[in-house]
């Protein structure tokens, strides 16, 4: 079987520059629920990182079937604690292959967890309660156990990504469960 180290990196900004946009607009509908993610600014399109940290996971992919798998190996830049990118403005400079997240490459993604606020308005979804926009608490999805908070480690502590897979990347499945330690059988 051939690997392909596909980093599939995203960094996190949500508040990055401490600027919130206004939630709501007209007649107090939130941005999210008027808007399509292209027609958002850019402190309304940040505001939508909800801080799990997921997207910053390392994925791999396997050359001859196409299947990806996600592993518990985050990002040497993503702060296992905040769940937040160490150096999110420079994140390029560091990790050339960190993915740039637009509403046109969104659909494309199909690794971003279902839980994810680009993902989930591009699929005209509504936010869960818990994200950090809807309950006013930036510590919200760390709560509700959505985060990669105590379940990653940094790759600056890791050989072969292969021996932290999670979760493969199947039709009808996310690996983004509480419950990742599925095994793919081949």
């Amino acid at each position: 079987m051939a690997w392909n180290a596909h980093a599939g990196r995203m960094a996190t900004g949500l508040h990055e520059a401490g600027q919130m946009p206004n939630r709501t607009g007209r007649a107090g509908t939130p941005f999210w629920r008027r808007k399509r993610l292209a027609d958002m600014t850019p402190a309304e399109w940040e505001s939508l990182c909800d801080g799990c940290g997921l997207c910053c996971l390392h994925k791999i992919m396997d050359e001859d079937s196409g299947d990806i798998a996600v592993t518990d190996v985050a990002c040497r830049l993503l702060d296992l604690d905040t769940c937040r990118c160490g150096d999110y403005a420079n994140r390029r400079r560091h990790v050339p292959d960190c993915v740039h997240l637009t509403a046109a490459t969104t659909s494309r993604l199909n690794w971003l967890p279902s839980t994810c606020a680009y993902r989930l308005i591009d699929q005209g979804q509504d936010l869960f309660p818990w994200h950090p926009l809807v309950s006013g608490d930036p510590d919200s999805v760390h709560r509700a156990g959505i985060s990669a908070r105590g379940a990653a480690i940094s790759e600056d502590h890791v050989d072969d990504l292969e021996e932290h897979v999670q979760a493969w990347l199947d039709i009808g499945t996310d690996p983004f469960t509480p419950h990742r330690k599925r095994k793919r059988s081949r």
